[in-house]
């Protein structure tokens, strides 16, 4: 009986895209560390898993874009304020760096190896993925907070 009273507030509490943004915005810093333990040791074995990362996330903005998608329309009635459309632009902006990122390791798998433009901008893809979900974080707090103060459920 504890346990099914549980399971009710547990689904009524229950935040789909919280949990979709936060899993994948997440795993971008990680996957910048294993950078940074990849450039500073030269391990092979750091960036593979930064791929094994970023393809994960790849595959996860969907769902967190999605559902983000449908809580706006929902809980906001598709409201046009800016940091919905920043929010939108943002994540746009991050499933093209991450596919454009994988693209590059998937096609060119020794690319942190090379010393060509193709080295650089993949690593300029992946460092420029960490402002990004840090904006996405930082307008999906401001959203929560403002949810809280004026009482609605986000």
């Amino acid at each position: 009986m504890e346990d099914f009273r549980l399971f009710k507030e547990m689904k009524k509490t229950f935040l789909f895209h919280a949990i979709a943004a936060h899993f994948s915005n997440g795993l971008i810093p990680v996957a910048v560390l294993y950078l940074l333990l990849t450039l500073s040791t030269g391990n092979s074995y750091f960036e593979h898993t930064v791929e094994h990362l970023i393809v994960i996330v790849l595959l996860a903005i969907p769902v967190s874009f999605f559902s983000g998608i449908r809580d706006w329309k929902n809980k906001y009635r598709a409201a046009k304020a800016p940091i919905f459309m920043n929010k939108i632009r943002l994540s746009a902006l991050l499933f093209l760096l991450c596919i454009s990122a994988v693209g590059i390791r998937v096609t060119l798998p020794d690319v942190m190896s090379s010393s060509g433009i193709e080295h650089w901008l993949y690593l300029a893809l992946l460092f420029s993925m960490l402002p990004v979900v840090t904006l996405l974080g930082h307008y999906g707090g401001k959203l929560s907070a403002q949810s809280r103060r004026s009482g609605k459920s986000s």
